[in-house]
């Protein structure tokens, strides 16, 4: 790990301590995956054997890794970070209490798994455990400017996806097929991997998390292409843009569609530092109540983007989250019309300190291909 990414994970091993204490938790256990790889650079993975960092209010953290593991993750020591390790036949658990021993109040990752939550419990009878999501979510949200130019690039990377689709969008195809060139095209253009691809034709298009089917494409279809993955600096990109093969077959497409485009720019166009999540998510649904479309809007507004695809803030009703410069998120409308066709505009914008800025810059017309 570089000095520069040394720095940073150290900056953000003390937010977290900080954070900690100011939520009255005496220590964090978090669990391999975005939350890890966002306080030491590396994700890690667990299993059934216990991967664990501890990071107590008040003394180092320590790495609990299986032995077999800790090569993979190198030299903490740079970090402040302790390495504890354990073989098959010892209790990691235990381990695990030690470091944290007297602690009143734990705070558990989100995802940590079951197993090992309830493996903690059973070590830690004596000791209160409460998600560490609302600590690390409010560190997370707030991205840098080294974030938001990872975002930034992962934005202009799916962009340059988007812009292909007339190779592979086509009648006659399958939406599997169709997939699959998409998702080669997502690597090649400076992605890690696809972690999705949705291609929802005709009536496909009306359930918002379809993914793909051998359906054949046909013309006069609308089509709904969501994409996106993580890019090399572990930062995600999601957008989504609807296409017609030729002019749509369905006579109230370019109403509704048109009604869409303008309640996705009014919640763009809402997003700026102090007001609430809630308010983005209003400003998009109250347009496409005005044009009769609201039963027709089946999902929230938004979410946010990191190091995970979806993370907070969530732009939906009743958060009340204040939004500050830094937090980016997806502002993603969309129309369900159930058995016969379905549309939705999605880009990432994040909060500058006096407005909004977007990280996909494609068209937002309905594209005629």
């Amino acid at each position: 790990m570089a000095s520069t990414d040394q720095d940073i994970a150290r900056t953000r091993l003390d937010r977290a301590r900080r954070a900690a204490v100011a939520a009255g938790v005496d220590a964090l256990v978090v669990a391999p995956g975005a939350d890890l790889r966002y306080l030491i650079g590396q994700a890690g993975h667990s299993f059934e054997r216990l991967t664990a960092l501890l990071v107590p209010a008040d003394g180092e953290p320590v790495l609990v890794v299986p032995k077999l593991e800790a090569p993979g993750f190198g030299p903490l020591g740079g970090l402040g970070v302790r390495v504890a390790t354990w073989v098959d036949g010892e209790d990691p658990y235990r381990l695990a209490a030690e470091v944290v021993a007297g602690a009143g109040r734990v705070a558990v990752g989100d995802m940590l798994p079951a197993l090992h939550v309830l493996g903690l419990r059973a070590a830690l009878p004596g000791t209160e455990q409460v998600l560490a999501g609302p600590v690390l979510s409010g560190l997370r949200m707030r991205k840098d400017a080294a974030e938001v130019a990872a975002l930034r690039a992962a934005g202009e990377a799916i962009d340059r996806v988007h812009a292909r689709m007339g190779e592979w969008l086509r009648p006659g195809r399958t939406e599997a097929q169709v997939a699959a060139d998409i998702a080669e095209a997502i690597v090649a253009e400076g992605h890690t991997r696809a972690d999705f691809v949705i291609v929802g034709s005709g009536p496909n298009g009306a359930s918002p998390h379809h993914e793909v089917s051998d359906r054949v494409i046909e013309a006069g279809d609308v089509v709904v292409v969501d994409i996106g993955g993580p890019t090399p600096e572990g930062y995600c990109s999601d957008s989504t843009r609807t296409y017609s093969l030729g002019e749509p077959r369905e006579p109230d497409v370019a109403e509704a569609y048109a009604a869409l485009e303008a309640a996705q720019a009014a919640a763009v166009a809402a997003v700026r530092p102090g007001v609430s999540a809630e308010s983005v998510d209003a400003a998009a649904r109250q347009v496409l109540a005005e044009a009769g479309l609201a039963e027709f809007f089946i999902h929230r507004t938004g979410h946010g983007i990191g190091l995970d695809v979806h993370e907070h803030p969530y732009i939906v009703a009743g958060n009340g989250l204040v939004l500050e410069p830094g937090m980016a998120f997806s502002v993603e409308p969309g129309v369900y019309l159930p058995g016969r066709w379905g549309a939705r505009i999605e880009d990432i914008v994040v909060v500058t300190e006096d407005g909004v800025a977007a990280l996909n810059n494609r068209p937002h017309g309905l594209a005629v291909l």
